[in-house]
This record gives C-alpha cells, structure tokens and sequence, in this order.
C-alpha cells in the first residue's frame, strides 16, 4: 500500500502535547518489547525508527504484507529526543478500522508502552518547540541598470 493510501486510512490522529519522554532505561524495555512483538513474528507491532504500526493479528508466515491483518493505528515517535537515548512519543493515529474496534489513541500508546509498565498518562512530558524555518539565501539575479 502507497503512503498516501496508508495516510487516507487514518481516522483520528492527536497531537500529544506536552508530548510523552520515554526515558533512556523505558525506552529500551518498549523498544525491546515491540521487537519481541513483531508481525513477522507472531506478534501485531510492525516498526520501524519513529513509526509504529498496530495491526490486530499476526502476518502471514513468512510473508513481507499484511495479508488479512488489519492496521488499526500509528504512533510517531523520535529517537534521541530531548537527549541522547531517549524516545519522544509525539503523534499517534487510528484507523477507521481501530476505532471500529474501539482503539483510541490512549489504549493505542498504552499497548506500547506495557513493555515497560506504562501508561501513557503516567509518561514524563516536555514540551516541544517548534522547528525553526529552513534558512532561505536569495540568490541575487542579474542586475538591471536604471537610467
């Protein structure tokens, strides 16, 4: 499936704000625990660094797509933030499918976060900064003489 038609399947997102800090020993234990709970590996978490994926069963064995399985949210996350090892939870979505199925985006990031004994309301939060605009040079064009 295209990323727009995955991004076209979210019912909800919320922005978390202040947004949720795993810190370095928490963010290990989830990040540990979702690989232990692979798609691919009898599990329903698909992931990849800042995206992880809620699917309501397993893949098919030895297969690289979902097959029946049915996504049912996203969480946005990034690595590194606000320091060196700790994991920043900023985003999360639910598909019409999840929230067919009664996810919301907290019993969502809770599923994630029971690696480590959490729940997303008991997260440490900061509060996220905007990032800066890009840094624009105008190139001069040629000059035109006036006279």
């Amino acid at each position: 499936m295209s990323a727009s038609g995955r991004r076209d399947e979210l019912a909800t997102t919320e922005v978390i704000r202040p947004a949720a800090v795993l810190m370095e020993r928490e963010a290990r234990e989830i990040l540990a625990g979702l690989a232990g709970d692979d798609v691919r590996q009898f599990g329903c978490w698909m992931t990849s660094p800042g995206v992880w994926q809620r699917y309501d069963r397993p893949w098919p064995e030895n297969s690289r797509e979902p097959g029946p399985a049915v996504h049912l949210g996203t969480i946005r996350s990034i690595y590194d933030s606000p320091q060196r090892y700790f994991v920043t939870i900023f985003r999360a979505s639910i598909t019409a499918a999840g929230l067919e199925a009664g996810w919301t985006v907290e019993t969502l990031c809770d599923d994630a976060l029971k690696h480590a004994g959490l729940s997303l309301l008991e997260c440490p939060r900061v509060a996220l900064t905007p990032l800066p605009l890009p840094f624009r040079q105008d190139t001069p064009g040629p000059r035109r003489s006036v006279g």
